[in-house]
């Protein structure tokens, strides 16, 4: 059965592992683990006895925005509804923090629109995204992820 939680600082390690691939083929930013020990409370994972199956994070941008980053579901258990399940997580907690939109940069268009999101033009995205992560991606400044938003 799988459930939902918020990591600890020692489950890092088996994420970064996780997410390795994606990372290499740069279709996911690579974060080292004193990033995301800095933004650990951001993160949701998903378990299947006790083993990480998946994770994504919940950045936040201003009171407004937060961003769906580093959404990853180990091989064997995609297609079972465990990604939506943690974009619905997310969405629930960017609802009780109060935020109004969440944001996302993926080759994964279909997958968010399924999940209500709807495709933006880049340039309505912060400038301080783009900055802060954007500049560290292997494809930048040719960027072919998707933007998507939605209002929550």
């Amino acid at each position: 059965m799988i459930e939902f939680a918020k990591p600890t600082l020692k489950d890092i390690p088996d994420m970064q592992n996780l997410v390795k691939k994606e990372v290499e083929s740069g279709v996911i930013l690579y974060r080292d683990e004193n990033e995301m020990a800095n933004t650990i409370r951001s993160y949701t994972i998903a378990r299947d006895n006790k083993e990480i199956v998946g994770f994504a994070a919940l950045h936040i941008y201003s009171p407004e925005i937060a961003e769906v980053r580093s959404l990853i579901i180990r091989e064997e258990y995609r297609g079972k509804g465990i990604g939506r399940l943690l974009v619905k997580k997310l969405e629930e907690e960017a609802k009780r923090l109060g935020l109004s939109k969440i944001l996302t940069l993926t080759y994964r268009k279909e997958f968010f629109e399924k999940s209500g999101f709807v495709e933006i033009p880049k340039e309505e995205i912060p400038e301080h995204k783009i900055w802060a992560d954007c500049i560290k991606c292997k494809h930048f400044p040719i960027c072919n992820e998707i933007s998507l938003i939605k209002t929550i």
